[in-house]
């Protein structure tokens, strides 16, 4: 099967395989939101991306095999709703912002900071932290030595503009500048991009607009 990237609440969830990584990305919540369950292909260990809610739902994603650690993209109550159950049920090590960790209620074993590795088995992913939405808000970028780049955004980066920062023109900067330098200056148009509502995209559908979120101010 082809993947598309297109998940809702209460469907299947869509599998992405890579040669050395499978991506598996389900939506579970009120908020739609998107969660990412990382598996290394040589060692089979895997990494949750945000344990947004429903933790029956992710549970039963991890399956048996459990999950070695769980990254929280940002501070937002939607993003870690499940996230103390998953951690209870799998004892899983804990990963976040370093400055977003006082804002989630389950502790942070791992404090990530801008260019920062975190490993799933074998595969690395460099963590980019992205100012704006929040304070310590990160996205996670897979280097695929097969193929092109991939980055799982949070709620930095959607189809259509940038996350939300509540007309506020400071965190509206800061957040446009380190999406425009830390992703689109640094990966390219083939980049897939994995946020954390909705559809997929790529940097390349994206990039073009830029211009367009800049004079609109969000």
């Amino acid at each position: 099967m082809t993947y598309s990237g297109e998940v809702k609440v209460g469907g299947p969830a869509d599998v992405h395989e890579l040669k050395d990584l499978m991506i598996t990305k389900i939506a579970v919540g009120p908020m739609d939101n998107n969660a990412y369950l990382l598996r290394c292909r040589a060692t089979d260990e895997q990494l949750l991306i945000d344990a947004a809610n429903d933790a029956h739902t992710l549970l039963g994603m991890i399956g048996d095999d459990g999950i070695a650690s769980v990254v929280t993209t940002h501070r937002h109550a939607d993003h870690w709703q499940a996230l103390a159950e998953v951690v209870a049920a799998t004892r899983a090590r804990t990963y976040a912002g370093r400055n977003d960790a006082e804002g989630i209620p389950v502790p942070t074993d791992v404090l990530v900071g801008d260019g920062d590795t975190v490993r799933v088995g074998q595969v690395e992913l460099t963590a980019r932290h992205l100012v704006g939405h929040t304070p310590g808000s990160i996205a996670l970028v897979y280097d695929d030595p097969h193929g092109h780049p991939h980055v799982f955004t949070g709620d930095c980066l959607f189809p259509g503009g940038v996350g939300n920062t509540h007309k506020n023109p400071k965190a509206f900067a800061s957040l446009i500048h380190d999406v425009e330098t830390k992703i689109f200056g640094a990966l390219p148009d083939e980049t897939w991009v994995y946020p954390g509502h909705g559809n997929d995209t790529t940097l390349g559908a994206e990039r073009p607009h830029l211009p367009e979120w800049h004079a609109r101010g969000w």
